[in-house]
């Protein structure tokens, strides 16, 4: 049987990763693919338990045990559904994956990068997705979206100060310039559609449609 393909979806917070992982996914259901559409942290009941403890905002949680509770989270995630889920030949969609790790905790936490693929190497067998899609946006329409998602109850990580997130958006830049042939940055800036769109072009030759 035929492996299938793994895609992710990244970016920071509010730039629309779970709208467009949703649209991707009925999209290439809407061709008659087996996917499966899921998330990180989470996706399986031991991963969704950990998701728990990372984004209680009441926890008190240091950035290596952090990266310790994302590592295991993806490590059941990968075992349990993404591992599977390809081995079938379905189609894996994923709302962030170890780049998340690597760049929240590398470029916020100034973790170091080997340490993080390590764990990843260890925990998640090294697999890496096939494409990832890393969506951009313009602060302020990041900053507008984010007070209409969340008020003032943004979870632990979302929460965090502007200089924080600077340093992750910087880092999800530095790994998509240093791995060209897996990354495709799409501009999230305007609607649901159009960012979609975008995407739907970009995913054209991984489907069958590039000429």
């Amino acid at each position: 049987m035929t492996r299938g393909k793994f895609i992710t979806l990244e970016g920071g917070e509010g730039v629309g990763k779970s709208t467009q992982a949703a649209m991707l996914s009925d999209a290439l259901r809407a061709r008659g693919l087996d996917v499966l559409l899921t998330r990180e942290p989470g996706g399986t009941p031991g991963a969704e338990a950990i998701r728990a403890l990372l984004l209680d905002s009441d926890l008190e949680i240091g950035a290596r045990t952090e990266a310790l509770l994302f590592a295991a989270a993806r490590a059941d995630h990968v075992q349990h559904a993404i591992a599977p889920a390809l081995e079938r030949g379905a189609w894996v969609v994923c709302d962030r994956f170890v780049d998340s790790s690597r760049a929240y905790q590398g470029g916020g936490d100034d973790l170091f990068d080997d340490a993080i693929m390590a764990l990843h190497n260890i925990g998640s067998w090294g697999m890496m997705p096939d494409v990832t899609f890393l969506l951009t946006a313009e602060s302020e329409e990041v900053a507008r979206r984010l007070t209409e998602r969340d008020g003032e109850n943004a979870d632990r990580i979302g929460g965090r100060s502007a200089e924080y997130h600077a340093g992750v958006a910087d880092r999800f830049r530095t790994l998509a310039a240093s791995d060209p042939e897996r990354f495709i940055c799409i501009s999230a800036d305007g609607s649901p559609q159009d960012v979609h769109d975008r995407i739907a072009r970009a995913m054209a030759p991984l489907t069958g449609e590039g000429g």
